[in-house]
């Protein structure tokens, strides 16, 4: 275990998440989902900027043509660089929002959702094409957390949150399928956010524990990163060589004495040289 951390952004975000590095910019992109906000953090200066979201916002990722691609409640949206919002797809329905997002080595959108009331089954996992075109992959999903990929692309890591389990599949990157699930790790807890690291090792997030861990490929726990703020969210690699381990956090529902004991809850910690990190992608739309 190490506690090796440093204070990348201190913030009060209620709920932390989808840290992603933007290398285009050299910048942090974190959101926070019930604000809505979405932040972009520059190490090298210091300024963390913040933009509102039309909507709660589970995830914001860079795109090819400028701008973003936003995973919100009722849908999947486009901001351009002017800051003018569009539907790419449309889906709102009564209690449920938009969560975690990946993009692809291909440039597709995953996005995920689940219920307000987080009841079982009332999200989904679906892939957003650059033309808009969406395809729901998994369907009766709790809390689609974390979906990431292997360094050659053949494999897909997902988590359930309830589960407690990270999922893997074999991955088509030419087709965007997936097939044969099976079980990954048990985290004995609630895994979130997740990556992958230039090893093909699994990096999540636990939600509840202050923790983010490391998995070798074939499952087996090989380290753990401890951080003060109990509500851990994702994680991601960043800087210039894809060596820091950003991770985010949250203090929803913490009552005034839990704060009082967590007061860095809802910040941003960063790992320096914690291992080295895939490049990022972008939205190809």
């Amino acid at each position: 275990m190490t506690d090796r951390f440093e204070i990348a952004v201190r913030a009060e975000a209620e709920l932390g998440e989808g840290p992603t590095w933007d290398a285009r910019t050299g910048t942090l992109l974190w959101v926070d989902i019930l604000a809505p906000a979405i932040h972009r953090w520059n190490p090298s200066t210091g300024v963390n900027e913040t933009t509102s979201a039309p909507q709660h916002v589970g995830a914001a990722k860079p795109r090819a043509g400028g701008g973003l691609i936003l995973n919100l409640r009722d849908g999947v949206a486009i901001v351009d660089s002017a800051g003018e919002h569009r539907w790419l797809v449309y889906w709102a329905r009564d209690g449920v929002r938009g969560n975690d997002a990946a993009v692809d080595a291909a440039g597709r959108f995953w996005a995920g959702t689940m219920r307000y009331d987080t009841a079982e089954g009332g999200g989904w996992l679906a892939k957003v094409e650059p033309d808009g075109k969406a395809t729901m992959v998994l369907d009766k999903v709790s809390i689609s957390n974390g979906v990431g990929w292997s360094p050659d692309n053949t494999r897909m890591y997902f988590a359930d949150t309830p589960t407690g389990l990270i999922q893997v599949f074999d991955y088509d990157l030419d087709s965007g399928t997936v097939s044969s699930p099976r079980p990954f790790a048990d985290v004995d807890g609630s895994p979130d956010g997740l990556c992958v690291d230039g090893d093909g090792c699994v990096w999540v997030a636990l939600w509840g524990d202050g923790q983010v861990r490391r998995y070798t490929p074939d499952g087996k726990l090989l380290s753990t990163v401890i951080v003060p703020a109990s509500k851990t969210t994702a994680c991601c690699f960043g800087g210039d060589q894809l060596t820091d381990l950003y991770i985010t956090t949250a203090r929803v529902g913490m009552s005034e004495s839990e704060l009082a004991r967590e007061p860095l809850a809802g910040s941003v910690f960063v790992v320096p040289d914690a291992g080295t990190g895939l490049p990022s992608t972008v939205f190809a739309g």
